[in-house]
């Protein structure tokens, strides 16, 4: 599902649709690769995702102040405007960075 840069940077991205069937799958794959394998930078690319629940919301809302406590971050790249539209009225943009491309949203960890 991801990988890593020379960078320390995890790259995953998310497809079809993140609902109540689908969340579970990615809450064990953050809660692998944060907690388990220690990864702190978490670029999550959004480009072919059509749909998100509020299970996904959750999940996400679940690992972003663990992540920074430990000194890591997660940021969503490339969201689809309608999947955008859905995380602005509920405030995502104040708590996670989201960039326009995966690029940006890697290169944002390298500049810190």
């Amino acid at each position: 599902m991801g990988n890593d840069n020379a960078d320390g940077i995890h790259t995953a991205a998310l497809s079809g649709q993140l609902d109540a069937h689908t969340a579970p799958d990615l809450e064990k794959y953050l809660e692998h690769t944060i907690r388990t394998e220690g990864k702190k930078k978490v670029v999550l690319d959004f480009s072919t995702l059509d749909y998100i629940s509020s299970a996904g919301l959750g999940v996400l809302m679940g690992f972003i102040e663990d992540t920074r406590e430990d000194g890591g971050d997660i940021k969503l790249a490339a969201v689809p405007e309608k999947i955008y539209h859905v995380l602005d009225l509920l405030g995502f943009p104040v708590i996670f960075t989201i960039l326009p491309t995966v690029a940006e949203a890697e290169g944002a960890f390298v500049r810190g």
